[in-house]
């Protein structure tokens, strides 16, 4: 399996934190030097280690933003 290299060039913030330290955070990530993405995944402490998550356009956070608005307010 090839080497995946990343940059966290912002974080934004914590969703959750589980009893092992790892957390769910949203931050801008830059994978494999490609432009950078929004990214929601499980981080190890340290960030030494990731779990499987979703990248998203700005573009693809605007909507998925506004279909989050729609389903709370559905809810």
């Amino acid at each position: 399996m090839a080497d995946i290299s990343f940059d966290i060039l912002k974080h934004f913030g914590i969703l959750s934190e589980e009893r092992n330290g790892w957390k769910k955070e949203l931050n801008l990530v830059s994978w494999n030097g490609r432009n950078p993405k929004l990214d929601i995944r499980d981080w190890a402490p340290g960030h030494e280690k990731m779990g499987k998550g979703i990248t998203l356009s700005g573009e693809e956070a605007r909507i998925l933003g506004e279909l989050l608005d729609k389903a709370l307010g559905e809810a």
